[in-house]
C-alpha cells in the first residue's frame, strides 16, 4: 500500500487508536490504581465492587468512551452503547428488558454505556433507574457537564462519580508517538519532528481526540507534499501542522462547564485588576465563538457590581461597548469589548452599591420593613390630606444647602445603613460627602 493510500477511506485515527485494554489508556492514573472501581469493573471475576454503576465526568477527549469500551472488552461483559442525542425512553426500556432477559436466561451481565447523559430529560433518566437499582445493567454514563446539575438525584446517588482530568503533555506525547508507529495508526509511514509534536500537543489542550485528529490531518499534508516516490518516509513538520490546523480549537462548550469556568475567570480577573488575564479569557471566548452580546452583558454587570461609584465612567463605557458590538458586529466588535475590558480591569474598584442593594433586599425579604412615614406618602389624590399624607414634608430645594433634616426610612429601620462607600477612586469623595449628608439628616 502506498503512503498516500494509508489516509484514504479509513476509520478516523482517533477511533482506530482506541485502547483495547486499560493498560493502553493514556492518563487518568488516579482512576486506574489497583483495586479502583474502574479496574474492578474491568475484572470479570470481581464481585460487588465491579458491579456498581459509574458516571464519568470530564472534558471532551479525556477518555470517557475509551474507558467504557476498554472495561467491556476486558471484563467480557455484554456491551450496549446508547447516545443521549438519539435514544429515547423506549430505547432505554428495550435495553433494560434485554439485559434482564440476558441475565435470567444466560447469566450474562450487561454494561450500558450512555454517552452525553446530560442531554437526557428527567423522564429518560428515570427510565434508567429500575435497571441500575436492580442490577440488570452496569451503567457507565459519560458527561462533560457537572452531574450535580444535569443528572437526577436518584441516579446520582446510585452511582459512583468519577472525575477525569485533561491529559498532560506527557500523556499526549506518548499517545501521539504510539499513533505514529502502531499498525492500527499510521504504521510508521511518517516521522514526527519535535517541533510538530510540540505544536500538536499545544493545539490539543489536553484533548486526545483533537491531538490524533490533528496528527492525521498533518500527516496527510506531509504525504501529499512528498509524493509517492517510495523513498524515505516523509517528516511531519510544524508547518504541516499549521497548514492542517489553521487555529487552536479551544476546549470550550458554550453550554457546558468550560463556558462557565472561562466567564467566571474573566470576571474575577477584572475584579482582581489583572488586565492581562482579563484579555486572555476575553480572547478565549471570542475565538471559541461565544456570543459577543453575552460578553458585553457581563461587562455591564461587572461595571456595576465591582466598580460602581469608584469610577462612574466604567458603566458608561461598558454600555457603550455593548451598543457598539450590536451596531458593528464581529469581528470588529472585539475592539470595543477589549477597550471596555481594559478600562474595567484597571479602574478603581468598589462593590458598595452591590452590597447596599443586597442588604436592603435581605431586610425586605426578612420582613424588616414598616409603613412609609406619613410626610412622605402621596398627597395628590382626593382624601389623602385628610389622612395626614404629606403633612410636615419639607421641600429640600427650599433649603440653601439643598438638604433638610427629616426622616425618610420607616420607624422600624431608623438609623439603618446600607451603603458604605469604599475609600477608592471617585467613591472616596462620595464617602466624604455622604458623612456630611448623614449629619444634616440627623442620622
Amino acid at each position: 500500500m502506498s503512503t498516500g493510500a494509508l489516509f484514504q477511506g479509513q476509520t478516523p485515527l482517533a477511533v482506530r487508536m482506541r485502547p483495547t485494554s486499560l493498560d493502553e489508556v493514556a492518563g487518568q492514573a488516579h482512576l486506574l490504581r489497583a483495586g479502583s472501581p474502574i479496574v474492578a469493573l474491568a475484572d470479570p471475576d470481581a464481585q460487588a465492587p465491579g458491579t456498581v454503576s459509574v458516571i464519568l465526568w470530564g472534558p471532551p477527549g479525556t477518555g470517557k468512551t475509551t474507558l467504557a469500551q476498554a472495561i467491556a472488552r476486558s471484563s467480557g461483559r455484554r456491551f450496549v452503547e446508547l447516545s443521549a442525542i438519539t435514544a429515547g425512553v423506549k430505547d432505554v426500556r428495550e435495553v433494560m428488558q434485554e439485559a434482564l432477559d440476558q441475565r435470567d436466561l444466560y447469566g450474562h451481565s450487561t454494561i450500558l454505556f450512555l454517552d452525553e447523559i446530560h442531554r437526557f430529560t428527567k423522564a429518560q433518566q428515570d427510565a434508567l433507574l429500575p435497571g441500575v437499582e436492580n442490577g440488570w445493567v452496569i451503567l457507565i454514563a459519560a458527561t462533560t457537564e457537572n452531574p450535580s446539575f444535569s443528572v437526577i438525584s436518584p441516579l446520582l446517588s446510585r452511582s459512583l462519580l468519577l472525575t477525569l482530568q485533561p491529559l498532560t503533555d506527557d500523556d499526549l506525547e506518548r499517545l501521539v508517538d504510539r499513533a505514529v508507529e502502531d499498525p492500527r495508526g499510521l504504521a510508521g509511514t511518517v516521522e514526527l519532528t519535535p517541533e510538530a509534536r510540540a505544536a500538536l500537543i499545544r493545539l490539543a489542550s489536553g484533548d486526545a481526540r483533537r491531538a490524533l485528529t490533528a496528527l492525521e490531518a498533518s500527516a496527510g499534508v506531509a504525504v501529499s507534499e512528498s509524493g509517492e516516490d517510495g523513498g524515505e518516509r516523509p517528516a511531519v513538520t510544524d508547518e504541516h501542522v499549521a497548514q492542517a490546523v489553521d487555529r487552536a480549537l479551544l476546549r470550550y462548550d458554550r453550554q457546558g462547564d468550560e463556558h462557565y469556568d472561562v466567564i467566571s475567570a474573566f470576571i474575577k480577573s477584572i475584579r482582581g485588576s489583572d488586565v492581562d488575564a482579563s484579555m486572555h479569557y476575553l480572547a478565549r471566548m471570542i475565538e471559541a465563538g461565544e456570543d459577543p452580546r453575552f460578553i458585553a452583558r457581563r461587562l455591564v454587570i461587572s461595571a456595576s457590581e465591582d466598580i460602581g461609584l469608584a469610577d462612574p465612567q466604567a458603566l458608561q463605557i461598558a454600555v457603550a461597548a455593548a451598543d457598539a458590538v450590536a451596531f458593528i458586529g464581529m469581528p470588529e466588535g472585539r475592539i470595543p469589548l477589549a477597550e471596555a475590558t481594559a478600562y474595567l480591569a484597571t479602574a478603581a474598584k468598589s462593590n458598595a452599591a452591590y452590597n447596599a442593594i443586597n442588604a436592603a433586599i435581605a431586610d425586605v425579604k426578612a420582613g424588616r420593613f414598616g409603613r412609609v412615614p406619613l410626610h412622605l406618602r402621596d398627597a395628590h389624590y382626593a382624601g389623602a390630606k385628610r389622612l395626614g399624607h404629606g403633612k410636615g414634608y419639607v421641600y429640600p430645594h427650599d433649603s440653601e444647602v439643598g438638604v433638610v433634616a427629616q426622616q425618610y426610612l420607616p420607624d422600624e429601620l431608623r438609623g439603618r445603613r446600607y451603603y458604605d462607600p469604599k475609600p477608592h477612586g471617585a467613591e472616596r469623595e462620595v464617602g466624604a460627602r455622604l458623612e456630611k449628608l448623614r449629619r444634616i439628616l440627623g442620622e
